[in-house]
């Protein structure tokens, strides 16, 4: 586990997360981080994928905004990333993700997860980029404007039912308009369900949504 340079196709260079599984990898993942950085919550979705076989890499997505930015989850860090929402740029993020995406060569089959922000990059990456066998998302708040896109690999998709910021009007139009793909509805879960450091940690449904997501990459990525 340790921190690596990547590369992007505009010559960018960013920051990112690499975790090595202890054998051989069954495949490699991009994890794409909340709006709060490659923080240790991320990086520890990083270990764990790796823990399950896989090599897994987290791109750091706002290091064309701010270099090296993490927040924790008060009221206070909370607002200082929402701060960063209005700057980004999901076309460069996307190449940032590509230079992961590219990394990951050699691991075998390329996975792609993402979390909040993360969540809806990951349906992007997934219908605008080549190289994925499978993405899973989880509770992307505008993957409902990226929809008229297909995807172009398999795709999961993970919401809360009490997430306030993202209404069912929100996932039921997802859910309509990519018939094919995993969707999963979770019944008392919020926003950042998945999230061990965050108030809304929903354990039953972060468990169920874990085990779903390393289902699908088994089946996805072989």
């Amino acid at each position: 586990m340790t921190d690596i340079t990547l590369t992007a196709a505009d010559g960018f260079e960013l920051g990112a997360w690499l975790a090595e599984p202890a054998g051989a990898p069954r495949g490699g993942i991009v994890v794409v981080q909340e709006i709060f950085g490659v923080n240790s919550h991320i990086r520890s979705i990083c270990d764990r994928l790796a823990e399950a076989g896989y090599r897994a890499v987290a791109p750091a997505v706002f290091d064309r905004i701010e270099p090296d930015f993490q927040t924790g989850y008060t009221p206070d860090e909370v607002a200082r990333a929402r701060g960063m929402i209005p700057l980004f740029d999901m076309g460069k993020c996307l190449l940032d993700v590509a230079a992961a995406r590219d990394h990951l060569a050699g691991a075998g089959k390329t996975g792609i997860v993402g979390f909040c922000l993360g969540g809806s990059v990951a349906y992007a990456a997934a219908s605008q980029l080549e190289g994925f066998a499978g993405a899973s998302s989880f509770y992307g708040g505008m993957v409902n404007k990226l929809i008229a896109q297909p995807p172009r690999c398999p795709v999961q998709f993970h919401y809360g039912a009490e997430d306030t910021g993202i209404p069912p009007e929100n996932y039921e139009a997802v859910r309509a308009a990519v018939p094919g793909a995993e969707f999963h509805v979770y019944e008392g879960a919020g926003h950042g369900f998945n999230c061990d450091q965050r108030a809304s940690y929903d354990a039953p449904s972060a468990a169920l949504a874990w085990q779903r997501t390393l289902d699908f990459f088994g089946r996805t990525l072989g």
